[in-house]
């Protein structure tokens, strides 16, 4: 099972140790492309402050976020289960998790970003600002930037289980599985089951809830309808809204009462 999450916006500081190594990360087949968004990122945010700010849509408060970006090659390095914070990593609770747990977060869990393409939650990095809807001078529009050097890289990742696809719309541009791969795909929504609405932050806890239900069990789907049989022995109520046809995911939807 290859499980894609988002990033999250907050991430917690660096810490002191010791600096990115870019070819100790996860999928080396990246490297080229974050090297390319590493160097222009570093140098944006090491001259004009205010084009910065503006090219990476952060406001007067965030200012430190520049700086933070222009010392990312000398900044201590951490795995990207401790960066990561926010609604879903908070649910997620990778710290807590049991060793057998960790070790499948290990193999399984996969971190889009605009800035490393995707992380395992072990690779080392250093906290940075940059999402994935930002469009660099040099680069363009980082979505774009991926598209090419994942689509040769994420299919061998995938390997020949299930896909949970929990990415955010602007991540999910960077690789959208096709084929074989798109048939093993799902993806997931969580509604309020009263009104059948998404609800952000109850989506993100939700989903990251269900993360670690799966770790924690210790279950292995091995496709979208093994996934639906296992939530459903979980405890959750999922519905099946698109089965998937010739190479398009299934799409599941995740109903819970309380909104918290």
């Amino acid at each position: 099972m290859l499980v894609l999450l988002p990033p999250s916006e907050g991430k917690a500081s660096s810490g002191r140790g010791a600096p990115l190594r870019l070819e100790s990360l996860s999928l080396p087949g990246l490297n080229a492309a974050r090297q390319a968004v590493l160097g222009e990122l570093v140098d944006l945010c090491a001259g004009d402050e205010d084009k910065a700010r503006e090219v990476l849509g952060l406001s007067e408060g965030l200012r430190g976020e520049v700086a933070k970006n222009a010392g990312l090659l000398g900044a201590g390095a951490r795995p990207a289960g401790e960066i990561y914070t926010g609604v879903l990593y908070d649910a997620l609770g990778l710290a807590s998790l049991d060793a057998a747990a960790k070790r499948r977060a290990a193999r399984s869990l996969l971190v889009f970003s605009g800035l490393w393409g995707a992380v395992r939650v072990t690779d080392r990095i250093p906290s940075y600002r940059c999402s994935m809807g930002v469009k660099l001078p040099g680069l363009g529009a980082l979505g774009a930037h991926w598209r090419a050097p994942m689509a040769q890289v994420l299919p061998e990742a995938a390997g020949g289980g299930l896909v949970l696809d929990l990415r955010s719309a602007a991540y999910a541009a960077a690789w959208k599985p096709k084929g074989e791969v798109a048939g093993r795909t799902a993806t997931v929504r969580v509604l309020h089951a009263p009104t059948r609405k998404v609800v952000s932050h109850f989506n993100k806890a939700t989903k990251g809830r269900i993360v670690r239900s799966l770790l924690t069990a210790g279950v292995a789907p091995k496709g979208p309808a093994d996934l639906v049989e296992a939530l459903r022995d979980l405890g959750y109520a999922v519905e099946v809204s698109a089965p998937g046809k010739g190479g398009v995911a299934w799409a599941l939807d995740v109903l819970v009462d309380e909104v918290h």
